[in-house]
C-alpha cells in the first residue's frame, strides 16, 4: 500500500463556507460524563505491564499501581473504567482474586494469548486503581461459567458495611469501609463468549441474575444486561420485551437492569484482515471513516426499538465496547491486540463522540477499547524501557473534557456538506457537536477530507459571546503517530485560525484536523 505524501497543515482554507448554527440558549439533553469512560481487561499489556508492574518495580508506583499512567488518566478527568472483561469477564472467579497475592490460585486466561494468569491483580487492586484514578468502578459479572451465588456474593463482598458473611471475608483482606459500587455488568457478549446464548436463553438469565445483584449500600447498583453485537436488533428487543412483559420497562427498571449495552468495533478490510494500523491508503482511511460512522444508524435503530418499549427512555443505552481494531503490529502476540494509534484513531474517535452526544438522551455510557496498550489506546507503555505514550486518541478524549456532565447543544447545517463517494454511498466529511456549562460553550469540529482545508462560521445565537480560544490537533499524514522517540507528533495546540464574524466566528479547519473552540458567554441577546 501506498502512504499519504505529507503536506502542510497550515494551508489556506478553501472559500466556500460552510455555517453552523447554534443556539446557545436552548439547551438539550444532558451528555453524561460516562460516554467518556475506559476499558481495562485481562489481555495483553493492559493489567499488567499497562496499570500494574507490582510493588517490587523500579517503575513509580503505589500497592503495584502505575502512578504516571494514574497521573495522565487523571488529566483526562477518566469518569469509570470497566473491568475485568470483556470475554475474560465470564471465565474470571472473583475469590481466585482476593487474599494474599502468593497463595491466589493460577488460572489459563484462554481468550488473549492462552497464557497463565495469576490473579495478582483482583477487586482490591482494581478498587484502589479506581480511587486513585478517582474514577467509578463498573464490574462485569460471570455469567457465562459462573453462578448466581458467586455474582451475588461478590456484589456483597464489595458493597455490604454490617457483619455479613462476605463483608467480614472483605474485612479480613484487609479492606474494612465497603466501596461504592455505581456500575454492573451481567455478563458480556452473551451471543459469543459469554456463552453463546440465544437471546431468549439470556433474558431469562439477566433477570435471574439481576435479582440477585442486590442493593446492599445506600447507592443502587445500575445494572447493565449484556446486549446486542452490531445489527441484531433482535435480541435488543428481546431484552426489552423480557422487561415488558414484567409490567412495563419504566416500572421494572429497579428490579432488574437499567441498561443494556451495544458493542461496535471500526476496522477497514474484513474480520479476518483488518487492515494495517499504521500503513494505509487514501481509500482505506476514508473506508475506516464510513465505517466509523455507522455507530449514528446503529444507535438510532436499536433506539428506536428501545424506544417502542419504553418511550420514556427509563433504559439506558451503554456503548461499552466500541474503537478501532487494526491487524496486531508485527512480532507482537497475536492474542495481545497490541496496536499503534495515528491521527486516523483520533478522528474515528471524535466522530463517534459527535454521535453518542446526539444521542444524549438515550446514551448513557460508553467505554473506548482499550486504555493502555491494547485496541485504541489512551497509553502506549514501552515493554523494555517502560516509557509512557499518550496517543492521539487520548488527546481528543482531553480537548473534549468540557462536555462531561454539559447540556447538549443542536448544531445546525447551512450550505452544502462536503463529501465523498465511498462504496457507493456518500460519505459527509465534516462533523461537528456542540454543549454549554454555565456560561461556557465547547463546540467540536472534525475536518474528514484528507487533502483539502476548509473555513467553518460558527453562527452563534441567543447569548453574547465575551471571549473564545481555540486548540487543533492535526499532523503532516493521517498516518503520523506517537513514539518514545517522538511522543508529541500528534499533540494538540493553540489554534490561530480563529476570526471575528458578523454571525459569530470564523474558524479555519486543516485538511484531516480535529478543532475545539471553547466560548465563553454573557447574558442572553
Amino acid at each position: 500500500m501506498t502512504t499519504t505524501t505529507e503536506k502542510d497543515p497550515t494551508m489556506t482554507p478553501r472559500t466556500d463556507l460552510l455555517t453552523a448554527v447554534i443556539n446557545l440558549d436552548l439547551p438539550g439533553p444532558r451528555i453524561s460524563r460516562h460516554i467518556y469512560g475506559h476499558f481495562a481487561e485481562h489481555l495483553g499489556r493492559c493489567i499488567y505491564g499497562g496499570f500494574y508492574v507490582g510493588e517490587d518495580s523500579s517503575i513509580p508506583n503505589e500497592g503495584g499501581i502505575r502512578l504516571d499512567v494514574v497521573e495522565a488518566l487523571r488529566a483526562l478527568k477518566i469518569p469509570n473504567l470497566r473491568w475485568p472483561g470483556g470475554c475474560f469477564a465470564d471465565e474470571y472467579h472473583w475469590r481466585d482474586g482476593i487474599g494474599p497475592r502468593d497463595e491466589r490460585p493460577r488460572m489459563v486466561n484462554s481468550h488473549w494469548g492462552d497464557i497463565v494468569e495469576d490473579n495478582s491483580f483482583g477487586t482490591h487492586e482494581f478498587m484502589q486503581l479506581c480511587e486513585l484514578l478517582g474514577a467509578d468502578p463498573y464490574v462485569s459479572g460471570n455469567v457465562g461459567s459462573g453462578t448466581v451465588q458467586e455474582m451475588s456474593e461478590w456484589v456483597e463482598y464489595l458493597t455490604r458495611a454490617d457483619e455479613s458473611p462476605m463483608a467480614t471475608l472483605r474485612r479480613s483482606n484487609g479492606r474494612d469501609e465497603p466501596w461504592d459500587l455505581p456500575f454492573f455488568g451481567l455478563g458480556n457478549e452473551a451471543w459469543g463468549c459469554g456463552g453463546n446464548m440465544t437471546a431468549p436463553g439470556y433474558a431469562h438469565l439477566a433477570r435471574q441474575y439481576a435479582t440477585y445483584v442486590r442493593n446492599h449500600g445506600d447507592r443502587p447498583v445500575y445494572k447493565i444486561a449484556a446486549g446486542a453485537n452490531v445489527e441484531d436488533y433482535r435480541w435488543t428487543e428481546t431484552l426489552m420485551k423480557a422487561l415488558a412483559d414484567l409490567g412495563g420497562a419504566g416500572a421494572t427498571q429497579h428490579q432488574h437492569f437499567q441498561a443494556l449495552s451495544l458493542h461496535y468495533y471500526t476496522y477497514n478490510q474484513s474480520w479476518e484482515d483488518k487492515g494495517d494500523a499504521t500503513s494505509f491508503d487514501t481509500e482505506a482511511y476514508y473506508t475506516t471513516m464510513k465505517r466509523a460512522r455507522r455507530m449514528e444508524e446503529l444507535i438510532r435503530n436499536h433506539a428506536a426499538v428501545m424506544d417502542s418499549y419504553d418511550p420514556e427512555r427509563t433504559i439506558g443505552l451503554v456503548v461499552d465496547e466500541w474503537g478501532t481494531w487494526w491487524n496486531v503490529e508485527e512480532g507482537t502476540n497475536p492474542g495481545f491486540l497490541y496496536q499503534q494509534n495515528t491521527l486516523r484513531d483520533a478522528l474515528v474517535a471524535s466522530v463517534h463522540f459527535d454521535i453518542f452526544h446526539r444521542f444524549a438522551d438515550r446514551v448513557v455510557m460508553a467505554n473506548i477499547a482499550q486504555t493502555v496498550n491494547v485496541l485504541q489506546a489512551m497509553i502506549l507503555t514501552d515493554p523494555d524501557s517502560g516509557a509512557l505514550v499518550l496517543t492521539p486518541s487520548y488527546h481528543v478524549f482531553e480537548m473534549n473534557s468540557g462536555h462531561h456532565d454539559a447540556d447538549s447543544l443542536s448544531v445546525g447545517i447551512k450550505g452544502t456538506v462536503p463529501t465523498r463517494d465511498v462504496e457507493g454511498s456518500a460519505l459527509p466529511l465534516f462533523s461537528a457537536s456542540a454543549s454549554v456549562t454555565g456560561d461556557t460553550a465547547l463546540v467540536s469540529l472534525s475536518n474528514l477530507d484528507e487533502s483539502t482545508a476548509r473555513t467553518v462560521v460558527l453562527d452563534l445565537r441567543g447569548r453574547t459571546v465575551t471571549g473564545s480560544s481555540a486548540r487543533v490537533l492535526n499532523a503532516p499524514t493521517l498516518q503520523t503517530h506517537n513514539t518514545p522517540e517522538n511522543p508529541d507528533a500528534v499533540a494538540p495546540v493553540a489554534h490561530t485560525g480563529i476570526r471575528d464574524h458578523a454571525h459569530g466566528l470564523e474558524v479555519d479547519l486543516p485538511a484531516h484536523s480535529y478543532v475545539t473552540v471553547q466560548l465563553h458567554l454573557g447574558s442572553a441577546g
